[in-house]
Parts: C-alpha cells; structure tokens; sequence
C-alpha cells in the first residue's frame, strides 16, 4: 500500500512562487532490514512543482533515514514509524509507516515424511496428511508471522503423477505453489496422486525468502510423501 498526501507546516506569505507546499508518497509498510525510498515534491501557491532540495527525517526510532536527501530509509525494529519529508523551513505532514518483523525461522510443525496408501479407485486418488510450516520471528519470542509467502516446489519426480493441492476437491497438475501464511502464521499443501504409474516417493520442498531476498533459515524444509499399494 501506498501512502500519498500533500501537506505543510510553517508561516506561509503571499507570494505565489514561494514553496508553500510538499507532495509526498511512500510505500506504508516496510520488513524490518528492508528499505523503502519515499518521494516528494515541492509546489508553489499556483499547484506547480519547484525545483527546491527536500530532505527526509525520521521522528521515531522504527525507522532510520539513511540518505536524508534521496529518503531511502530502513526498517529497523517492528511498530509504527514516522517520516517528515522538509523544504527550506516548510515541512510535510508525518507519515505512519508500519515496520514489520523480519521471519527468521522457518519449520515443520508435524512430521516431514508420510505414508500414504494408494486407494483403489481406477484413477487411483490418494491424498497426503498436510504438509504444514510455521514462519515465525524468534527474537526475543516466537511471533507467528501472518501474510508472508511460503513457496512449496516438487522436487522429485520430473512433473507427472502428483500434483499440489490446497483444497481436497482440486485436481489441477501444481507443481509449484505460493501459498500465504495464516493468521498463526502456518501455510500448508497436501499432495495428490493423480494417475498410474505411482512413484515409490515424492520430495516436496517448502522455502520463504525475507523482503531482502535472503533465505529464511530454516528454509528450505524438505518432506517426503511415500506411496504404498
């Protein structure tokens, strides 16, 4: 989401070229360690941009501007966070931004190998336990993180027999997935065998990145769905 707003603070006169406004836009959240570049824009008392430097400060310690005159400013602890963009003695209206907390655990919360028996059915249709994973922020508790992206791949076989569902009614070959995490911050798959002939196993990996491109640690976890006649 995007924040957008022109404000200002100070003693305006009466000239119409004096910068009596600041058009300012930014992203509302940022991942903690993460970055964000703001945007501004200076206006006269005729609606028209000015070329005057803007600076960027942060009122809270959420956030810390790197760069006061480009705004690029990082996440440094979760909350709420304020920006204030300033031209000359004029400046915007604060900006809340929410700093999310970085995933730094990434985990199995059941078993990570599963038997299944093949049904009798002709296509045979058998369906795996959930495959479930839990996101979380350790630091200083575990947090459950909701919204974040949990991206499960088949691994092995070559794509074929066994398709990825997260609904026991689908059908659709998936071999890869992005699912979101859920309130308690758990995401899951099941696997489903669609047609002879059934291989003996299935890998299927789970694995989350942080907003920074990293790998969550922990990530990527590896379960193993066995199928027996």
């Amino acid at each position: 989401m995007v924040l957008s707003a022109a404000g200002a603070c100070g003693t305006l006169g009466p000239d119409l070229d004096q910068v009596v406004a600041i058009e300012v836009s930014v992203d509302s959240v940022v991942e903690e360690l993460d970055t964000l570049r703001p945007h501004a824009r200076a206006l006269d008392g005729r609606g028209d941009s000015v070329a005057a430097p803007i600076y960027w400060a942060s009122l809270d310690t959420n956030l810390t501007v790197l760069d006061s005159a480009t705004g690029l400013t990082v996440g440094t602890r979760p909350g709420n966070g304020r920006l204030q963009a300033r031209a000359g003695n004029l400046r915007s209206n604060p900006l809340v931004i929410r700093v999310l907390a970085a995933a730094d655990t990434l985990f199995a919360t059941r078993r990570t190998v599963d038997t299944v028996t093949i049904s009798a059915t002709s296509p045979p249709d058998s369906l795996s336990d959930s495959l479930k994973v839990e996101l979380a922020d350790t630091t200083p508790s575990v947090v459950p993180l909701a919204g974040r992206r949990i991206t499960y791949s088949i691994t092995y076989p070559a794509p074929g027999p066994v398709t990825l569902v997260t609904s026991d009614t689908a059908h659709a070959l998936v071999t890869v997935d992005t699912v979101i995490t859920s309130g308690t911050g758990t995401a899951a798959v099941k696997a489903r065998l669609l047609a002879p002939p059934p291989p003996d196993s299935v890998v299927i990996t789970a694995s989350a990145r942080r907003a920074t491109g990293a790998a969550v640690p922990g990530s990527p976890v590896t379960f193993v769905v066995r199928f027996l006649p």
